[in-house]
């Protein structure tokens, strides 16, 4: 992200850019572009006004959307969406401060499988579901695409593997990355998985 930032000369700039990338289709109000990118207003009338300027997007009466005819489409999202940009030890330390996590596994639009249902899956006790909701919305605001998650207590979701739960399953039996895993539940997840 700080490489991509330094490139184009502004963090926000890339946040931005990836928002409308991963929406082609969706009109932004300045507020939306806000509240989903976590950037000031100012930044962000700032850059739509460049970013309108140089034809990546078009302004509407109702907002901003994604000019689909804008020419470097295919290396912007090569650059952007397709890259892998996203930081592991950085999503497992937002996630280690909700509570005692036993368990971070990645899927979804983090291994580029549109089928996967759930983006990232977490597991432990004690877990503060506001900084869960936190921390989503800061990778999401990297990202500028929403995240499907799911949070389970230790004991639920073994109990869930035992059982074969559709989710459990469907997360462990496709591609996923474990990008964390406590020591106390490697052998309960490797057996079952």
């Amino acid at each position: 992200m700080e490489i991509l930032g330094k490139i184009f000369n502004s963090p926000a700039r890339v946040k931005i850019m990836r928002l409308f990338l991963s929406n082609t289709n969706k009109v932004f109000t300045n507020k939306e572009i806000a509240k989903r990118s976590r950037i000031n207003p100012d930044t962000i009338r700032r850059e739509i006004k460049l970013l309108d300027s140089v034809g990546f997007i078009k302004k509407r009466s109702a907002g901003a959307v994604f000019n689909t005819s804008f020419k470097y489409i295919k290396e912007f999202e090569g650059l952007l969406i397709s890259s892998d940009t996203l930081d592991k030890d950085a999503v497992v330390n937002i996630f280690k401060k909700v509570g005692r996590v036993k368990l971070l596994i990645i899927s979804g639009v983090f291994i580029k499988n549109k089928e996967s249902r759930v983006d990232i899956l977490i597991v432990g006790d004690k877990m503060n579901k506001s900084k869960i909701e936190e921390g989503m919305r800061k990778i999401e605001a990297e990202m500028g695409i929403e995240l499907v998650y799911a949070t389970f207590t230790t004991k639920d979701f073994i109990y869930r593997l035992n059982m074969y739960d559709k989710l459990v399953r469907d997360v462990l039996d496709f591609p996923h990355q474990v990008i964390f895993q406590a020591k106390e539940l490697s052998t309960q997840v490797l057996k079952k998985a």
